[in-house]
């Protein structure tokens, strides 16, 4: 019950998250904590502190809503274009260890591969350009397709609706520890937790979910491509 190892043989859905999952996550911490507030402050001729501090409340007032993750929005709140901001540092998008190998496994085991973001389209597009993992996708559903983010309860319901699977066999992989909990309250069977989302940061684990380190560990061929 308790095995890293998911028990593939009653799973034929996996749901994957995007940003520190299947990709880095320093990305964007980095964007939201360090690149904005300096863009933020130098807009509206504020101290770099001050800027990050103004930046703070905004984002613990949006944090859990669709809004916190929709790229116009913030634009809109800030006077600021994140899309161009976001493309400024770019180059800091990167795949997590494994994942491509992991993804054409998935294949390779009859497994559908289902990428299920909160990502808003404007940053889903950046990524994709940025990275191959769009060629290892079978479909890709944003929490802005849906209207809820993942963290509401009702969100999987209507996932299921848009996208039918089976919760008594779908894995779902995800870094956010309120994500998994609104997808087990739904009564999606098996779930992993990432241990370390942003390379760059100390692993935070818990005990609640069961966590991966590397993608390497639990793939579900025992040999891989490369």
């Amino acid at each position: 019950m308790n095995s890293l190892q998911p028990p593939w043989t009653e799973i034929d859905t996996v749901l994957l998250d995007m940003d520190g999952t299947l990709l880095d996550l320093h990305f964007d911490t980095h964007f939201w904590l360090e690149h904005v507030p300096v863009r933020y402050a130098e807009a509206n001729s504020l101290p770099l502190e001050l800027a990050r501090e103004q930046l703070m409340k905004r984002y613990r007032k949006a944090e859990g809503t669709l809004e916190w993750y929709c790229v116009d929005y913030w634009s809109d709140q800030l006077k600021l274009d994140i899309e161009i901001l976001k493309q400024e540092v770019d180059h800091l998008i990167s795949v997590r260890p494994d994942v491509i190998s992991f993804l054409h496994a998935l294949a390779n085991a009859g497994k559908k591969r289902i990428l299920v973001t909160n990502a808003h389209g404007k940053s889903l597009s950046l990524k994709m350009k940025k990275t191959p993992i769009g060629d290892y996708l079978d479909e890709i559903i944003t929490a802005h397709d849906i209207g809820l983010p993942k963290e509401h309860s009702s969100f999987w319901e209507k996932l299921q609706q848009r996208q039918p699977f089976s919760a008594e066999n779908t894995l779902l992989i995800d870094d956010s520890i309120n994500v998994l909990n609104s997808a087990e309250k739904y009564g999606i069977k098996h779930l992993r937790a990432i241990l370390q989302p942003n390379s760059k940061l100390d692993p935070d684990p818990h005990d609640r979910y069961i966590h991966i380190d590397r993608f390497a560990e639990i793939m579900p061929l025992a040999d891989q491509p490369e």
